[in-house]
């Protein structure tokens, strides 16, 4: 096991001066200059915010939820704290409409969002700017996650259908507080949180994140580490001048875990266990992932009704992937890209060192207010500019052999000795954009938004020798549209449409027309919601929409043999999204959300696939959390949660489907003093009855993956604050 890390230790002792900076502590941490990106205002007799009342990122300015005519989740550190969430896959638990794909245990992570998996170059985000998805982004230094469901065109131009995520940070405050954490495999945990605000004005902040985890994975051979710190800055220039600077880094070294696949294409695996790393060879190295992400932004207020900031950030991820990757079957006689019906798989030594990828973002935005006669106006307009570049070799990947996924035994094969190619510019695709909204109030009952956002895209792609293998150019408006009714304060209905810019995808190396890149395409929705606060504490959301999409997929021949990767007929997900969150008592706080989803292609020109639930999506999702605090013992809260997910499809013709589930977790929070200072104790147990499960059939680079979920899990954190 890798003892504590010494950059782990030099950075948490390094950010110890800002202790003594200012040495009196406010009872409460008191935010400075917060960026208007988010405000958290709602608090439960507990200490801990589980509710967040509004957000910008759904690109109508800094708005109450209740008047957002989009689906908007939002989960507070807070809540992730009790349930001892690390990873992303472990916040989206909380909503019914959010799942994995293609989210391999020491890999970094997909989701889908209402069944349509996140864009990695555009889909994900920190404090509204793009960063490279192909990195597990830390939340230690995060104070929520925003989750937009649905169509994001306005607010990320060429973006896929699901929507986006953000991540905000959080800001600097006088904050002292270490946790320490393990769990039943022997994963050990450190963390710190140090910040201060400083000057005769307090106009100075700062605030420094750090943690090192040694990863003891429940699967055997699996096991890792993470180093993480950063930094957050503030400048409160003038009264109405403010600047702030965000930068985080990250190392990260786990062995990954690849996925099954289905045996003779046709048949789910069974009697498999969890913690089986399929060919774990001795010559496998860690998958290794160095991931950069910074951003400015600088805010002035021009008067009492207008305000402009500009943004700019870069994100970079440098990965490291060598994997001994159990992949299709029959290679040295009649290739398959599944396993056999029997079990057996074939083994590639696949190895594509220093994989950069790179994003940089900068916008530019005014707001205000104004009137036009009786009708009020809030105006948001800017400027966006953006790149994102892709440097890596071709790698290698060469079958070394073959194994059985119920072999006692694993075969050992030797590793390839063929160099890896040099590496060269895969990707540069550059982006220009102008956007607008207008929230236009007739009165306090009737609000029209109208926006939009033009877009220019310029994309190639090279070969290793420089040749360019696609050249895309791309104008495009994507108009957004709502309209906002309020018979009463606390309770909104609105319908909307929008429309995005979907990058198409690219053909697997077995389809007849590898490499070959689909075409952009606009994928359009509709939506209709209902919010309501029913009080101060508690909220109700419904929605229901459809959204439609060109249908991407191998499209078989006569014979059923040979394939071809095409755009072709039209993805269609209707649904609707039930959702419950604050506190239904004094004593009793819920978050619950169930999701209704069917997700099916037509027009395809395969008979097969028309009318059938999409892959890897669940028509019925389920999420309940509920957090109840004991008034017999003062401190003591005991928490909950019930998950259900309806089968999923693992095949597009819908002949193969895993089984439906229930994951129940159990967990309580103590909050004590200790030397008179805060101190909380967090125990989870995630999967109380060890249920098996396959949890994730999604699709990466054109193939088909099944992903077990984890086993019983239990978690012990201490948090002090001083």
């Amino acid at each position: 096991m890798k003892r504590f890390s010494p950059l782990a230790i030099s950075l948490t002792l390094a950010s110890a001066p800002c202790v003594f900076i200012n040495s009196a502590r406010a009872e409460e941490p008191a935010e400075a200059g917060s960026l208007p990106t988010v405000s958290v205002t709602a608090e439960d007799s507990s200490g801990s915010t589980y509710r967040a009342r509004s957000s910008n990122i759904a690109g109508f300015g800094d708005t109450p939820l209740l008047d957002t005519p989009a689906s908007v989740a939002v989960v507070t550190e807070a809540q992730w704290k009790d349930q001892q969430a690390r990873l992303l896959s472990d916040v989206i638990k909380n909503d019914a409409s959010v799942g994995e794909n293609y989210a391999p245990v020491g890999y970094y992570e997909n989701i889908s969002v209402r069944g349509f998996p996140l864009d990695l170059a555009s889909g994900y985000r920190i404090n509204g700017l793009s960063v490279v998805g192909e990195q597990n982004i830390a939340l230690e230094n995060k104070e929520q996650v925003e989750i937009v469901k649905g169509l994001s065109g306005l607010q990320g131009g060429v973006v896929n259908a699901g929507g986006l995520v953000n991540y905000v940070t959080k800001r600097p405050a006088d904050v002292r507080s270490v946790m320490l954490g393990t769990d039943s495999n022997g994963s050990r945990y450190v963390s710190t949180d140090l910040g201060t605000l400083f000057g005769d004005r307090k106009q100075f902040g700062l605030r420094v994140n750090a943690a090192h985890e040694d990863i003891n994975s429940y699967v055997n051979n699996s096991n890792g580490y993470r180093d993480f710190a950063s930094i957050a800055a503030n400048w409160d220039i003038t009264s109405t001048a403010h600047l702030q600077f965000n930068i985080e880094y990250q190392k990260k070294a786990q062995k990954s875990v690849a996925g099954y696949q289905l045996l003779g294409g046709k048949t789910v695996p069974s009697n498999v266990s969890p913690s089986t790393m399929l060919s774990p060879q001795s010559w496998v190295q860690p998958v290794r992932i160095d991931s950069l992400n910074m951003n400015t932004r600088f805010d002035v207020e021009l008067n009492d009704n207008w305000s402009a900031y500009v943004n700019v950030g870069r994100s970079r991820a440098v990965i490291d992937d060598y994997l001994a990757f159990p992949y299709g079957s029959n290679v040295a006689t009649s290739f398959s890209p599944t396993f056999a019906a029997n079990g057996d798989f074939d083994v590639y030594d696949y190895r594509s060192p220093d994989d950069t990828r790179r994003n940089d973002e900068g916008q530019a935005v005014l707001q205000g207010n104004f009137n036009t006669g009786f009708i009020k106006h809030s105006l948001t307009a800017g400027l966006s500019m953006s790149r994102r570049v892709v440097d890596k070799s071709d790698g290698i990947s060469i079958p070394v052999g073959s194994d059985n996924i119920y072999a006692a035994t694993p075969a050992v094969l030797p590793a390839a000795t063929d160099p890896i190619p040099a590496s060269y510019r895969n990707l540069d695709s550059r982006q220009q954009a102008i956007f607008f909204t207008d929230r236009v109030q007739f009165s306090d009952r009737w609000q029209v938004l109208a926006g939009g956002r033009q877009v220019w895209l310029k994309e190639k792609t090279y070969n290793s020798t420089g040749v360019t293998t696609r050249d895309t150019d791309r104008n495009q408006f994507l108009p957004q549209l709502a309209l906002i009714f309020k018979p009463q304060a606390n309770m909104s209905l609105y319908g909307s449409y929008a429309e995005t810019l979907s990058m198409g995808t690219s053909a697997a190396f077995w389809e007849s027309n590898y490499p070959t890149t689909l075409p952009p395409s606009v994928a359009r929705q509709l939506e209709a919601g209902f919010k309501y606060d029913w009080s101060k504490d508690l909220s109700f959301t419904s929605a229901i929409f459809r959204m439609k999409k060109a249908y991407e997929y191998p499209q078989p021949d006569a014979s059923g043999t040979t394939f071809t990767y095409v755009q072709q007929g039209k993805e269609t997900h209707t649904g609707i999204e039930l959702g419950a969150s604050g506190n239904v008592t004094k004593q009793l706080r819920l978050v619950a959300s169930m999701a209704f989803i069917q997700a099916r292609a037509d027009g395809t020109g395969t008979a097969a696939y028309d009318g059938k639930q999409a892959i890897n999506v669940p028509r019925v999702r389920s999420a309940v959390y509920a957090d109840y605090a004991l008034a017999a013992v003062p401190g003591l809260n005991l928490q909950g949660s019930w998950l259900y997910s309806g089968s999923k499809a693992a095949t597009r013709d819908g002949s193969a489907t895993v089984p439906a589930y229930h994951i129940f977790n159990a967990g309580l929070r103590y909050q004590t003093r200790m030397s008179g200072h805060p101190t909380t104790v967090r125990l989870t147990v995630d999967n109380i009855f060890d249920k098996r499960y396959w949890k994730d059939t999604g699709e990466s680079l054109g193939d088909s993956y099944l992903h077990l979920g984890a086993p019983r899990l239990a978690r012990l954190t201490v948090q002090y604050d001083f």
